[in-house]
């Protein structure tokens, strides 16, 4: 694995004890309450491989909690976050799973309210760094480290290209695109993480074209 510099090795500013399974965590569950866009009525929350062995031992639960309420990963209110979030109203359950999984730190998280639902899982790869590999459905790869934007779109010709051009004329470099569908001609989904923070005209103008059904603004 190649590292960018020592802050990769050593990991970011954080509650510890650990960074793949207190800060990573925290990120998963912080990505997750960005993509809800606001807090959740109700969480479950499922931990595979070391995740599920060792989660109470590192704070992997109070660290997922706390990034579901908008912490950072140095934020002091994570070691209480599940008291506060019960505090707030909010339905915490945790789960230990058996099966087996490509990567031994993975997560699932399903949170929702009266408006909607998101399911989402993360895994964890070391110095606070994490992936996000599913939302609802959909395979994705997405790091959390870099602006990005994800949009749900028709999955038809042309869609790709036309919300590349937007990028372009807003002189956004992309760093790395991914497009997933469930299936041929139906619902799909396009996640780029670019090099500069995105505009809200950047994510009118993208949302205004007739193939796109959503787009959600995630900062690094």
């Amino acid at each position: 694995m190649k590292y960018k510099s020592v802050f990769d090795i050593i990991g970011p500013v954080m509650i510890g004890p650990s960074s793949s399974h207190t800060a990573g965590a925290a990120r998963i569950g912080r990505i997750a309450r960005n993509l809800f866009r606001r807090e959740p009525k109700w969480v479950t929350i499922s931990f595979y491989g070391s995740f599920a062995k060792t989660y109470k031992g590192h704070g992997t639960d109070v660290a997922i909690v706390g990034g579901i309420l908008d912490y950072d990963t140095f934020d002091e209110r994570i070691i209480h976050s599940i008291d506060q979030a019960r505090k707030k109203g909010i339905r915490v359950k945790f789960h230990e799973e058996d099966a087996i999984t490509d990567h031994p730190n993975t997560a699932r998280i399903q949170m929702g309210d009266d408006e909607g639902e998101l399911e989402l899982v993360g895994i964890s790869i070391g110095g606070g760094k994490v992936e996000i590999i599913e939302l609802n459905g959909f395979e994705l790869k997405l790091s959390g480290h870099h602006p990005a934007i994800l949009v749900v779109h028709d999955d038809r010709f042309g869609a790709i290209a036309s919300v590349s051009n937007i990028l372009a004329k807003h002189q956004l470099n992309i760093g790395h695109m991914d497009v997933s569908r469930k299936e041929k001609g139906k619902m799909a989904l396009m996640t780029i993480e670019v090099d500069q923070p995105i505009d809200d005209a950047v994510i009118d103008e993208i949302s205004s074209l007739s193939s796109i059904t959503q787009v959600t603004r995630i900062s690094d």
